[in-house]
């Protein structure tokens, strides 16, 4: 949910990971006991394995302001989130400088009344601004604390090889489970190709992909832009280039208002404003159908264990599982923290395993991507239409030939054609 102004110990290892053109180790965790998620006997079991990082429960800080520094993070352990990722860093911050108001809200009520519930929340919020040795040091200090949680590294660099290996290298050093690569902030530098720039651009995109993977040796997701007309295309080449994982959607390009006294934009700074990366439940609908997408050509394409983290309005346990219903394996909230929270990771899993009891599900493996066959072509809705529309006359109208008795329908059939 972030964006740029400027260019700007690992974790004990597992056996090796083999990705085309280099070696890769994989985090190894212990998953704490007492975390939320982890239930009691018979209790639904929240707890997940993603690309070898343990987690007691699916739900991640998103890169964003609750992943800002040490106290904010702290918090996030001690609340019981699965996982957080760090806002964004670079190698130079000097020239991130925040602007103040920096957020917009959309209320539910057309007037904006104030107790409307947010539906929409923008943001033209910037990268870190904090020096990259200050966040390094935190997050030893944090994975030093809590060496059994996974702390996530969000890194952003400019179009340059060796400025991307050295903080990849520094990053790693610092402990990280896992790294972030945002290739998909909305609102930043495109003429230094940064962020969404980069995941707009498959042959750029292409290019850094590599760089990073042929340096990093923890797992590497890729989060990606909604601000394309076909995500499918950049998730394929990150994946190909080795990433472990994709993560989806950042926010979406906005303009949240104009203000109908002043005439002037929403957030206003000075009387000014820039379009921002909009967030929260209005944007919902539109993560699950890129989520979608991008499941789909996981499932079609890949079998190495590549891993998906949805990202996208949730603020309820239903909202999540909607995600791993289509086959997510981790669900990132950011947004929903600055309005609820850190304490919100316990309704959202108390509600998580309502929905699951409810379907008699014991852990998230037993429904991820259970909804995705049901996504279809509308040609293929239509013939199924028809065939249905078809077969509920026939019934109707009781067999018009001894071939037309089928096997699974017996009885229904039989019944359509008594006559009391």
């Amino acid at each position: 949910m972030e964006s740029l102004t400027l260019r700007a110990s690992p974790s004990t290892a597992m056996p090796q990971l083999r990705l085309p053109g280099r070696s890769r180790r994989m985090a190894c965790v212990r998953a704490s006991a007492s975390s939320n998620g982890s239930g009691g006997a018979g209790e639904p079991d929240l707890s997940v394995t993603v690309n070898g990082l343990k987690m007691p429960n699916p739900f991640v800080i998103g890169s964003g302001p609750p992943g800002t520094n040490y106290t904010v993070m702290k918090r996030a352990f001690d609340e019981g989130w699965g996982g957080v990722i760090a806002k964004t860093v670079s190698l130079d911050a000097g020239k991130v400088i925040n602007v103040t108001p920096r957020y917009a809200r959309l209320r539910a009520d057309p007037n904006g009344a104030a107790k409307s519930p947010i539906i929409g929340w923008q943001n033209i919020e910037l990268i870190s601004d904090r020096p990259l040795e200050t966040m390094l040091n935190e997050f030893k200090q944090l994975k030093k604390e809590y060496p059994d949680r996974i702390l996530i590294g969000s890194i952003m660099e400019e179009y340059n090889k060796a400025a991307w290996h050295e903080l990849i290298e520094r990053v790693e050093e610092s402990g990280v489970d896992a790294l972030e690569i945002n290739f998909s902030c909305p609102h930043g530098m495109p003429e230094r190709k940064m962020g969404a720039a980069v995941g707009q651009d498959c042959g750029l995109l292409e290019e850094v992909s590599g760089w990073i993977n042929e340096k990093a040796t923890v797992p590497v997701w890729a989060k990606m832009t909604p601000n394309i007309t076909d995500i499918t295309e950049p998730s394929r080449i990150a994946l190909k280039s080795g990433c472990e994982g994709v993560s989806a959607i950042n926010t979406i390009m906005s303009v949240m208002g104009i203000d109908l006294k002043t005439l002037r934009p929403e957030p206003c700074v000075e009387g000014y404003s820039t379009p921002g990366g909009y967030s929260a439940r209005a944007v919902h609908p539109i993560a699950l159908a890129k989520v979608m997408q991008i499941a789909r050509l996981i499932k079609e394409e890949f079998s190495d264990g590549q891993s998906l983290s949805a990202i996208g309005g949730v603020e309820t346990g239903n909202d999540a599982a909607e995600f791993i219903l289509l086959g997510a394996d981790t669900v990132q909230v950011c947004t929903g923290v600055m309005m609820h929270g850190y304490p919100l990771v316990k309704k959202l899993c108390a509600e998580l395993q309502d929905f699951m009891r409810a379907h008699n599900f014991t852990s998230i493996d037993d429904f991820r991507g259970a909804s995705l066959p049901y996504f279809t072509t509308h040609t293929d809705l239509v013939q199924r239409q028809q065939e249905a529309i078809k077969q509920r006359k026939a019934i109707r109208l009781g067999l018009q030939s001894d071939k037309d008795w089928t096997g699974d329908g017996f009885v229904k059939e039989t019944e359509s054609m008594v006559s009391n």
